[in-house]
C-alpha cells in the first residue's frame, strides 16, 4: 500500500429526522482495498455521497492528496480522480460501450460529427487495462449484467480516476462472474488505485480486503487490518451487540393442511411444466442457479406474466389468476426482488405505502379517504414489525434497505395476505437486518401464513427453510427436504446432474 490519498475527517451529515453522520473518520491508501462496513443507516452510503459530490457535509473536512477539498458537485469530485460505482448502474442501455465511456464528453470529428473510431480506440485501450474483452461497438443492452458492472469500472477509469467506490458491486452477480469482478480488482490494486468496498457478504472480504472500517448508527468505530477481527468480532461490532446464530431459531411446525396447490404452471420457453404444494404455515425454498427460472416462476403463479397453463387451488378452491389483482384478491403477494422499483412508491410516505395495497380499509365513506385511519394502520404494523423510521410521513426513500423490507411486508400484511412470497428477502441488506427479517419471516409461518422464499444464498435457503424446490433451466428438478438435505445435493440438482426428484 501506498501514501493516503483520500482522507475524511471528522464528517458530520444530518437529514430531516436522522443525523446520518456523527464525526466520522476513514482513509485510503494508494494500491488498497478498503472495506467500509456497517447495517443498514450506518452511514456508509451518505460518506460514499460525500467524497463522490453528490452531497456536502455539514461540517469536517476532506483532504485529497495533502490538499484540503470541498467538492459541489460529481464533476468536481470526477476531476479529482473519485469514480463511484453505484449499485443500480447508470448506463445508457441503447448505447454502445463506448458512447457510455464517453457520454457527455464525446470525441468530435472536424464536421461536428461523432468520431466513433477514436472514441472506440480509447475504449479499447480501457478495456485493456482491466484484460476485458468487449467490443466498444456493442450495445450495452446486450451485455449480462457482470459485463455491465466492468463497463461501469472502465467509465469510471477513462476519467483517470485512482480513486474507486464500489457499492455492493456483486449484489447481482453469480459465483463466476464475481471471480471475474474480484480479478479486475486485485488488477486494479497493483496499478495503484484505491479502492472502497462496500458490501453486506462479508465472506468476500478475505478475497480482496487489506483493511476494514465499521460505522455503527452513523458514527466511526474502528479501523483494522483485515484478519485481526473474526467474523463474529466484525459482526458484533457492526450490530453492538453480539448475534449467537444466524438464523432464528425455527419454533414452527407446518401444518397438513396445503393452504396453496399449483399445478402444469408452465410458460413456452421459460418455465417447463411445474406443480407443487405450500402448507400452512411453511416456509418453502426456491433455489437454481441463475436463470433457472426462480423470479419466473413467481410472477407466473402472481399473474405478473404469461403462462401457457396454470392450475391454482388455494385452502382446496379453483382460483383463476390472470393479473396480479386477481392474486392480490385471493390473498397471494409478491415481494420483488427490486423492492424500489416493484415493491415501493419511495417518494411517498411510510403510512402511504403501508395502506396503498388496501385503500378501502382506510376510508372513512366509499371512496374517501381517512388520514387518522390510515395513520391508525401505520402505527399498528411500524410498530408490530419494528420498522424504524423516525415518523410515519418520512419518505420511503429515506429509509434503510432492511426496514424498506419491512414496509413492503406490512404493506400485504394490511391487507391481510395468506400467502406471501419472497424474492431475494435479504439481498442488499446488513446482517443485522437479514435477521430481523428473518424473525419476521418465522413469525408470518407460526400465525399459519405459507411463505415462498427465493434465494440465490443457499445457507439462507438451508437457515429458513422447511422444504426446498430446486430448478434447472425451468424444470422442476427436485423436492428436498431440508433436514435430510445439504448445499452439494441442492447444486447437484440445479446444476442438472441429479436425476429429477419428487
Amino acid at each position: 500500500m501506498g501514501d493516503v490519498i483520500l482522507k475524511a475527517e471528522d464528517i458530520s451529515k444530518s437529514f430531516p429526522g436522522v443525523k446520518a453522520l456523527d464525526s466520522v473518520q476513514f482513509e485510503l491508501k494508494a494500491g488498497e482495498v478498503h472495506a467500509l462496513l456497517g447495517e443498514n443507516g450506518a452511514g456508509k452510503s451518505t460518506l460514499m455521497k460525500i467524497l463522490a459530490g453528490v452531497q456536502e457535509p455539514d461540517s469536517g473536512r476532506l483532504v485529497c492528496r495533502g490538499k484540503e477539498v470541498r467538492f459541489r458537485n460529481t464533476l468536481e469530485a470526477r476531476a479529482a480522480g473519485i469514480g463511484i460505482i453505484f449499485q443500480e448502474l447508470n448506463l445508457v442501455p441503447h448505447l454502445t460501450v463506448a458512447q457510455n465511456l464517453f457520454i457527455g464528453r464525446e470525441h468530435k470529428t472536424r464536421w461536428g460529427t461523432l468520431d466513433e473510431g477514436r472514441m472506440n480506440l480509447e475504449t479499447e485501450r480501457v478495456l485493456s487495462r482491466l484484460n476485458l474483452k468487449i467490443s466498444p461497438s456493442a450495445l450495452v443492452k446486450h451485455l449480462p449484467i457482470s459485463k455491465q458492472q466492468m463497463v461501469e469500472i472502465a467509465k469510471a477509469l477513462s476519467h483517470q480516476s485512482d480513486v474507486l467506490i464500489m457499492d455492493e458491486p456483486t449484489s447481482a452477480l453469480t459465483e463466476a462472474e464475481i471471480d471475474e469482478l474480484f480479478q479486475v480488482i486485485h488488477g486494479l490494486r497493483n496499478q495503484g488505485v484505491g479502492i472502497i468496498y462496500i458490501s453486506h457478504r462479508l465472506d468476500e472480504l478475505q478475497h480482496i480486503v487489506d483493511r476494514i472500517t465499521i460505522f455503527r448508527d452513523g458514527k466511526y468505530i474502528s479501523t483494522t487490518r483485515f484478519g485481526e477481527l473474526t467474523m463474529d468480532e466484525i459482526v458484533n461490532r457492526m450490530v453492538g451487540r453480539e448475534l449467537v446464530n444466524q438464523y432464528p431459531p425455527r419454533h414452527n411446525t407446518p401444518t397438513a393442511d396445503k393452504i396453496l396447490e399449483v399445478e402444469n404452471l408452465s410458460s413456452h420457453g421459460v418455465l417447463e411444466p411445474l406443480s407443487f404444494d405450500l402448507f400452512r404455515g411453511e416456509i418453502l425454498g426456491i433455489a437454481g442457479l441463475m436463470g433457472s427460472g426462480r423470479s419466473e416462476l413467481a410472477r407466473a403463479l402472481f399473474g405478473a406474466d404469461p403462462v401457457d397453463t396454470k392450475t391454482v387451488r388455494i385452502n382446496g378452491k379453483p382460483v383463476v389468476i390472470h393479473k396480479p389483482t386477481d392474486a392480490i384478491r385471493h390473498g397471494l403477494a409478491y415481494l420483488s426482488e427490486d423492492r424500489k422499483n416493484e415493491g415501493l412508491a419511495v417518494r411517498m410516505q411510510v403510512s402511504e405505502n403501508i395502506t396503498m395495497a388496501n385503500l378501502d380499509g382506510v376510508c372513512s365513506l366509499p371512496g374517501v379517504l381517512s388520514t387518522t385511519r390510515e395513520l391508525a394502520a401505520a402505527r399498528k404494523w411500524v410498530d408490530e414489525l419494528n420498522i424504524r423510521t423516525p415518523t410515519l410521513q418520512q419518505k420511503v426513500n429515506n429509509l434503510s434497505g432492511g426496514n424498506q423490507q419491512k414496509v413492503v411486508v406490512a404493506k400485504w400484511l394490511f391487507r391481510e395476505a395468506k400467502i406471501l412470497i419472497f424474492d431475494e428477502p435479504t439481498r442488499g441488506i446488513d446482517v443485522g437486518a437479514k435477521y430481523a427479517i428473518y424473525e419476521l419471516m418465522e413469525a408470518l409461518a407460526r400465525r399459519g401464513v405459507g411463505v415462498m422464499m427465493i434465494s440465490s444464498e443457499l445457507p439462507e435457503i438451508l437457515g429458513m427453510t422447511d422444504r426446498i424446490l430446486v430448478l434447472h433451466e425451468g424444470s422442476l428438478a427436485a423436492t428436498l427436504t431440508t433436514a435430510q438435505t445439504h448445499q452439494q445435493e441442492i447444486l447437484a440438482y440445479a446444476s442438472g446432474l441429479g436425476a429429477a426428484k419428487p
